[in-house]
């Protein structure tokens, strides 16, 4: 007579217990997975804001130096984010040299809709505008966020 074969296995505890820890971990990974993220693209947007701000710094400073022909009247920040990257023609140049401050506009990291252009997913401020109610007017004078959101560092992103 033979012995009575045992079945090798996995009892059904076993797997709920497995699943139960596999479970709990996942759950503790994925909100560190959404705070790295998150890092990230306020990184991404920290480095997007000063290049766009350096462009603008840059045309004014040209403008100052007389390279840009200004109207009476003109602030001498650009009359959009576009001319920072199409450029202007260089006033002290006899050959009418092109001046460009840009190569491209960073997109806004937090911008919901990826088929809107880069330029469009700022918020801008004119010179004429106060500080604390940004508005477009006939220059860009700073660019802002539009994400309503406040980052990790407690600060609204609307005031980076």
């Amino acid at each position: 007579m033979r012995p009575a074969s045992r079945h090798r296995g996995f009892t059904l505890i076993e797997i709920v217990v497995t699943v139960a820890i596999v479970g709990l971990l996942a759950s503790a990974v994925l909100p560190l997975a959404q705070l790295g993220a998150k890092r990230v693209k306020e990184q991404e947007l920290r480095t997007a804001l000063r290049e766009i701000r350096n462009g603008i710094d840059a045309y004014k400073t040209a403008a100052e130096q007389g390279h840009i022909m200004l109207e009476v009247g003109q602030s001498g920040y650009p009359p959009t984010l576009d001319v920072l990257v199409d450029g202007v023609k260089d006033a002290t140049s006899p050959d009418e040299k092109m001046i460009y401050f840009m190569r491209r506009i960073p997109r806004d990291p937090f911008f919901f809709d990826p088929t809107v252009a880069a330029p469009d997913t700022w918020g801008l401020r004119s010179y004429a505008s106060p500080p604390d109610r940004p508005e477009p007017g006939d220059d860009v004078y700073d660019v802002y966020p539009l994400e309503t959101g406040t980052a990790l560092n407690g600060v609204p992103y609307r005031d980076w």
